[in-house]
């Protein structure tokens, strides 16, 4: 299958235009000097993928090496990603040895029952939250969110389109402010066009944004807006709940008039967390302010005598559903941790490695060995 992008030929071989900085310039003399060119996955389908390069677009696909070398799905390319790799004008495609350590990363839990991360993508430098003022604006899952954005290392805002539809938007930001106080929260029209100069101003040049919702909510309608013309596919949703259908079905990079890049993902049905550091506390930081004054250091603010955040809840200071999402959040990131610890640490490929790599060190300090390369 051969891959194509929405994106115009470059007019000069810059890749700063592309989201190229100094960051990545730290990790490239030793490509260089093999020889090596970058270039950045504006596509990933099926272990192909379509890179931005400073000569244009160029498909690639990775090396058997690093096949061999990958420890987990997450250790490919994704979309965001640079990449480096050899190439030649008379190859078909181009190869990727190696993918550039990622600034930023925004992942989550695989659905289903693996412990295994998915990375949606990579060095981002905002992660625009998208709700529907319909059916899908939900306060609990923008809390969900919001923890994903903040283990990504990206810079958060909150986005609420179909503000036409809705006559009391005012009253929607405030409670989205409740669950996001520090986020800057944007409610926009893509039919009406309210609100989309603002975001225009949000999108700066050179900077990597994702829009990060559920289907339906109306990324792909935003993006074919901002980039005057339909660029990507759009379905109505249904009447009757609002539910959207999955109209983009690969997360793709997209260079935008202006220069900014934007990333379009497909609607994420499960906000299945990864990890979280301390990406809860600071997303809550509200009960965070409150558990100094629990009478018990190691307080779990669940049953405990003395507790100021039951305290808090009992009293109205603090919503009971904002104070049940962050039980939820807490007890489903322990719970992974706990699988991910029980997890097998070698699998037959881990076990392949070290046998190869004993069997290395063994032609090198006996060179006599009949497996010695031939």
């Amino acid at each position: 299958m051969q891959l194509k992008s929405h994106n115009p030929p470059p007019q000069e071989p810059d890749l700063g235009r592309f989201g190229w900085d100094g960051s990545f310039e730290n990790h490239a003399a030793e490509h260089r000097a093999a020889g090596r060119q970058f270039g950045r996955v504006a596509v990933e389908h099926r272990e192909q993928y379509l890179l931005l390069t400073a000569a244009g677009e160029r498909p690639a696909e990775v090396s058997g090496r690093f096949m061999f070398d990958a420890d987990s799905p997450a250790d490919y390319p994704k979309v965001g990603d640079w990449v480096a790799v050899m190439d030649d004008p008379s190859w078909e495609t181009a190869i990727i040895h190696a993918v550039l350590p990622r600034r930023t990363r925004l992942s989550r839990r695989v659905a289903g029952k693996k412990t295994e991360e998915q990375v949606l993508a990579a060095n981002i430098d905002v992660i625009f939250l998208v709700q529907g003022l319909d059916f899908d604006f939900n306060l609990r899952r923008l809390e969900r969110q919001l923890v994903m954005a903040r283990r990504s290392g990206a810079e958060a805002v909150v986005l609420l389109n179909k503000a036409d539809l809705r006559p009391d938007v005012p009253v929607l930001v405030e409670q989205a402010r409740g669950s996001a106080p520090d986020l800057e929260i944007l409610a926009v029209s893509a039919v009406s066009l309210g609100g989309l100069d603002e975001l225009r101003r949000r999108l700066l040049p050179g900077k990597t944004h994702v829009f990060l919702g559920s289907s339906g909510v109306g990324k792909s309608t935003i993006i074919n807006v901002l980039a005057g013309t339909d660029l990507l596919a759009m379905a109505p949703v249904r009447e009757d709940d609002s539910k959207g259908r999955h109209t983009t079905v690969r997360r793709e990079l997209i260079l935008l008039p202006g220069g900014a890049l934007l990333i379009d993902t497909p609607g994420v049905r499960e906000f299945q967390l990864w990890e979280a550091d301390g990406a809860v506390d600071d997303v809550f930081s509200d009960i965070a302010a409150l558990a100094p004054g629990c009478r018990y250091a190691d307080c779990l603010h669940l049953t405990e005598a003395g507790c100021a955040v039951r305290e808090a809840v009992e009293a109205g200071r603090l919503p009971a559903g904002r104070y049940e999402s962050y039980l939820k959040l807490r007890k489903e990131l322990a719970s992974l941790e706990s699988r991910r610890r029980e997890k097998p640490g070698a699998d037959k490929k881990q076990w392949s490695k070290e046998i190869h790599g004993a069997l290395k060190t063994f032609r090198k300090v006996n060179p006599k060995s009949r497996f010695r390369d031939r």
